[in-house]
């Protein structure tokens, strides 16, 4: 089934306080939770700290040390003090005000064991930095306040909009899981609006292999973009042009595997990256200074637009009762412009 539009943000009660304060009025605390491993002991504090949240400046971590952290027993360390093998620190911090985001979304297929839901961009699926309240989950609480049950099966990153599949059960839940994390099983296609004219016009193969990028990359982003390494994880995408601009083409991504950023990666690496990627697209500095300063006039030029152009566009996969279920999510306008 297919719901009806529904007006920005409906499900929201206009007499409860903003998502960053309690029904007091005080900010909420969101805690953050660091475990010390054994091969990272020994590390003073500062150090460790950068480990777990590798983007924050020196300064940054300094002052949450001194402000935001303690270890779990409430002893208060500094920056300096050696961290042990078990120990658990904990940051907390009053809950910031949050961007506001898209809170309404279509059924693109529903039955008693599960949905599938046209996400929009901009949702982040699961609490982040940014995002704590202000997620799918505690949307589908928000909407599903019955089904305890309700189950996110895959991710999508935040500015990706399209098709998510939803279980209403645990057994479905389990079914469902294993059924998507095996490409053999699952078929999922994207749709990206990219720079470029890529020579498309039949499917074509991108097989390259996949890696984290580390310190010895030599990146302003280690740990934070994916590079292609033949001795990588194994990564291929099929890939065929559907319409072509003046200055942009939307291709037609199909999954064969399913790594992390994989067809990001895959189509800058192609040169023909996405056009709104903040990461892939444009480099090291403008990717950190969108971090540090948020979306400026002359980022908002540069990007074109605010999010990055790629759509989870449709999915076939089994169903827990027998069966196939396939789903399609139309073209959200935002890229359905770039193309005009």
């Amino acid at each position: 089934m297919t719901t009806s539009p529904e007006p920005e943000n409906s499900d929201l009660d206009p007499d409860e306080p903003p998502s960053h304060l309690d029904e007091h009025g005080n900010p909420k605390i969101i805690e953050r939770h660091l475990h010390v491993p054994p091969e990272l002991a020994g590390l003073r504090l500062d150090h460790f700290v950068k480990t777990q949240i590798t983007r924050l400046s020196r300064t940054k971590i300094q002052t949450i040390i001194e402000t935001q952290l303690t270890r779990a027993d409430g002893f208060k360390p500094k920056a300096s003090t050696g961290v042990a093998a078990g120990e658990h620190y904990i940051i907390r911090r009053p809950a910031p005000a949050e961007p506001p985001v898209p809170r309404t979304f279509g059924v693109l297929h529903e039955d008693a064991r599960m949905r599938i839901i046209d996400k929009p961009a901009g949702l982040p699926v699961h609490a982040s930095a940014k995002f704590y309240f202000n997620t799918l989950t505690r949307v589908l609480s928000e909407r599903y306040p019955d089904e305890p049950e309700l189950q996110i099966c895959h991710r999508l990153d935040r500015e990706t909009s399209g098709v998510l599949v939803l279980a209403r059960d645990r057994e479905a839940a389990a079914f469902l899981k294993d059924a998507i994390g095996r490409k053999d099983r699952t078929t999922k296609e994207y749709l990206a609006v990219v720079h470029g004219q890529p020579p498309w016009d039949e499917e074509a193969v991108l097989d390259i292999g996949l890696r984290l990028s580390t310190e010895a990359d030599a990146t302003r982003l280690p740990h934070v973009r994916m590079l292609p390494d033949p001795k990588g994880l194994p990564a291929i995408t099929r890939v065929r042009v559907e319409q072509r601009a003046e200055a942009y083409a939307l291709v037609r991504c199909t999954l064969v595997t399913g790594r992390q950023h994989q067809i990001r990666a895959h189509l800058a690496h192609a040169g023909f990256p996405i056009v709104g990627d903040k990461l892939y697209t444009h480099g090291d500095d403008a990717f950190i200074e969108y971090c540090d300063e948020g979306l400026t006039d002359e980022l908002a030029a540069l990007f074109v637009i605010p999010r990055h152009a790629l759509h989870a566009a449709k999915i076939t996969l089994p169903h827990p009762d027998g069966g196939t279920v396939t789903a399609g999510a139309p073209l959200p306008q935002d890229l359905a412009a770039l193309l005009a």
